[in-house]
């Protein structure tokens, strides 16, 4: 079933240069599929594929951030990608929208490699999460596919050379690297709230069949001070640049 209008609100992403809509309850997206965005290295020209696209809003961000990309995204959820496939359409930007399991993607796009995949996968396993109410919200945060296949599945349709980035919860960064060991040239990016805590995520790039030595990154801080103090955000510049200018991560 698609989404009713009443369901739905129309929000701001990079400072309104795009506007996704997107369920009142149930996955909402957030800034996460921003950072994803930013820190994906694509250029002009060339193809990507997003897993578990949901809405729309981290391959959306990163049509508004580098023009001319060749842009596919997969959704198991079939009012999910409606959804996307309508974003695309009212922010101006062709995206091809395939409803399916990633596991089981069609053969048009198995005969495909891409130079750049790009995933924000649910965050927490299955079996030691509780279920949410919302069944959108609950397969966006805790699916039943393992981890370790959304690595898989990426690193086949990746053509040689071609990166992946990810954003995954900081606990499970030992499972996308025992998953992608000796296929790629990994490189993370921690991401902490704030100085001196610890990350609680991360960003994994991960460049299919590289050689190139494990590179872990200086953590980016996302938010100013020790403690929120006052009404607002109070994110770093940095952080203002990439959620509102569109700036590349790093």
């Amino acid at each position: 079933m698609a989404f009713v209008e009443a369901e739905l609100t129309q929000d701001k992403f990079l400072n309104g240069r795009l506007l996704i809509r997107q369920p009142r309850t149930g996955y909402r997206a957030g800034v996460d599929p921003v950072l994803l965005a930013a820190a994906t290295p694509a250029k002009p020209g060339q193809s990507v594929l997003e897993l578990g696209c949901g809405a729309g809003v981290a391959i959306l961000c990163l049509a508004v951030r580098v023009p001319r990309l060749e842009l596919t995204g997969v959704e198991l959820q079939s009012e999910y990608a409606a959804l996307a496939q309508r974003n695309a359409s009212e922010n101006g930007q062709e995206l091809n929208i395939v409803q399916g399991d990633l596991t089981q993607l069609p053969d048009t796009l198995r005969q495909q490699s891409y130079d750049h995949i790009i995933a924000n996968p649910p965050y927490y396993r299955r079996e030691a999460s509780t279920r949410a109410s919302d069944t959108g919200r609950d397969t966006a945060l805790s699916g039943e596919t393992p981890l370790s296949d959304w690595c898989d599945v990426a690193m086949r349709r990746l053509a040689p050379k071609g990166c992946l980035t990810m954003i995954q919860r900081a606990e499970r960064l030992p499972e996308m690297i025992a998953a992608l060991h000796g296929r790629s040239a990994l490189e993370v990016i921690p991401l902490s709230a704030r100085q001196g805590r610890d990350a609680k995520l991360v960003i994994l790039r991960a460049v299919k069949g590289g050689r190139t030595s494990f590179i872990l990154r200086a953590p980016v801080v996302m938010h100013a001070g020790a403690a929120h103090a006052q009404d607002g955000d109070d994110y770093t510049a940095q952080m203002r640049g990439i959620l509102r200018n569109g700036i590349n991560l790093c």
